[in-house]
């Protein structure tokens, strides 16, 4: 795995939708973080690329990477994820800095930051724009996606049991 393509080819394959390929670039002791659903580790932040990948199959989904810099232990990226979102079928167009430090070859630290205000607007709208800037919004979006976190990772473990 060559370093220099680490960034491009973890988007690339974000594009595809494939989180296998996307999760083969993080160290196993990776930490990733980001507004929504705040600090994940190892396995969990594998996991939860697992289920974006998923939940946005066949939903006009598409990511755009832009202004890569990396060197071997670092590297940031800016990106634009264009999806639709919720039973409402908002759509959203999400823009992203990240950041990247590389072990062994991996991603061990992935942080993206965005203006979680600007994404609830698109995202909830009405609701969105009244408490979307709040402490009491954030925690409730966290909690909401952490559970379905670990619903989805339930539903993983069920279906490595079975077969």
């Amino acid at each position: 795995m060559e370093e220099s393509n680490i960034i491009e080819q973890f988007y690339e394959a974000f594009g595809e939708l494939d989180a296998e390929r996307m999760v083969e670039w993080y160290h196993p002791d990776i930490t990733f973080e980001d507004p929504v659903f705040g600090i994940l580790k190892g396995e969990r932040a594998k996991n939860m690329w697992r289920m974006v990948c998923e939940s946005q199959k066949g939903k006009n989904f598409t990511v755009k990477a832009s202004n890569i810099q990396y060197n071997k232990s670092t590297g940031t990226a800016r990106w634009d994820e264009f999806y639709t979102f919720g039973k409402e079928g908002r759509k959203v167009h999400n823009c992203i800095n990240a950041r990247f430090t590389f072990k062994e070859g991996k991603i061990i630290n992935h942080i993206d930051t965005f203006n979680l205000y600007r994404w609830s607007k698109q995202a909830t709208g009405l609701k969105g724009f009244l408490v979307g800037w709040t402490a009491f919004f954030k925690k409730k979006i966290r909690s909401k996606v952490r559970k379905r976190l670990s619903d989805f990772e339930e539903k993983l473990n069920k279906k490595s049991h079975s077969n």
